[in-house]
C-alpha cells in the first residue's frame, strides 16, 4: 500500500511502518523476511503497545502531528477484502488531510 501511496501523490506524508511488541523480539526476523516496510521494536521504557492498548495486528493512525487518530484491526479487517483496503486506504489519506 505505501508504494500505492507514493504513486498516487508522490508528496504524500503517509508512512506506514510496523512496530513489534515487548517480548516478541525474537519473531522479528521472521515478520520482516521478503518485506521491505520499515520495522520498530517497542521497548520496556516506552511500552508504546500498552499506552496506546494495541491489540495484535493493529494498524494506530497518526495525524500529522503524531497523535493517534484511528485504529484498523487486520485480522478483522482482512486486506484481501478490496472494502477493507479501501476503508484502511481512505483512513490514511484523510488522517493525512489528503
Amino acid at each position: 500500500m505505501q508504494d500505492e501511496l507514493l504513486t498516487e501523490n508522490p508528496a504524500t506524508i503517509i508512512r506506514l511502518l510496523g512496530c513489534n511488541q515487548v517480548g516478541a523480539e525474537g519473531a522479528n526476523p521472521t515478520v520482516t523476511a521478503g518485506r521491505d516496510i520499515p520495522w520498530t521494536q517497542d521497548t520496556a521504557a516506552q511500552h508504546v503497545w500498552t499506552q496506546w492498548r494495541v491489540v495484535y495486528r493493529d494498524v494506530i493512525i497518526l495525524d500529522v502531528n503524531n497523535v493517534p487518530v484511528g485504529v484498523f484491526n487486520l485480522t478483522v479487517n482482512n486486506l484481501a477484502d478490496p472494502v477493507h483496503y479501501a476503508t484502511l486506504k481512505a483512513m490514511l489519506k484523510a488522517a493525512a488531510g489528503e
